[in-house]
C-alpha cells in the first residue's frame, strides 16, 4: 500500500479521535498539524496542538492519537509532538466543525 494511502487511512482513524471537552473530532478542530509517513512506513511522525495550553485532557488525547496510529501502522514507531506554534484558534477548524459549534462560516 502506497505511503499516500496510509496517510489517508491514519486521518481516518484521527477522525474518530474526539476532543472530549468540545465533542467534534481532533482533525476537523484543526489540531493536527503535521503527519509524515517514511517511505518504508516503520515511522510516523505527527505534530498535534491543543485549543488551549491549559486542556486538562491533553494526556487523554495523546494516548488517543496514538492508539489510532498504532490502530493503522501497528509495528511503526510513533512519534507524537504537542506544539504550540502556530497558536491554535478557530479558522483552523473545518466548515463542518464550526457549523456544528454554531460558528458563521
Amino acid at each position: 500500500m502506497s505511503t499516500e494511502d496510509i496517510k489517508n487511512q491514519v486521518i481516518g482513524k484521527l477522525k474518530e479521535v474526539i476532543d472530549p471537552e468540545i465533542h467534534i473530532n481532533i482533525v476537523d478542530l484543526g489540531l493536527i498539524y503535521r503527519l509524515d509517513i517514511n517511505e518504508d512506513q516503520s515511522k510516523l511522525e505527527i505534530d498535534f496542538t491543543l485549543t488551549t495550553p491549559g486542556c486538562p485532557l491533553a494526556d487523554v488525547i495523546e494516548d488517543d492519537i496514538h492508539k489510532a496510529c498504532r490502530a493503522v501502522l501497528s509495528k511503526a514507531k510513533i512519534v507524537a509532538t504537542l506544539v504550540w506554534s502556530p497558536m491554535w484558534n478557530i479558522d483552523f477548524m473545518s466548515e463542518d466543525a464550526k457549523l456544528e459549534l454554531g460558528f458563521p462560516v
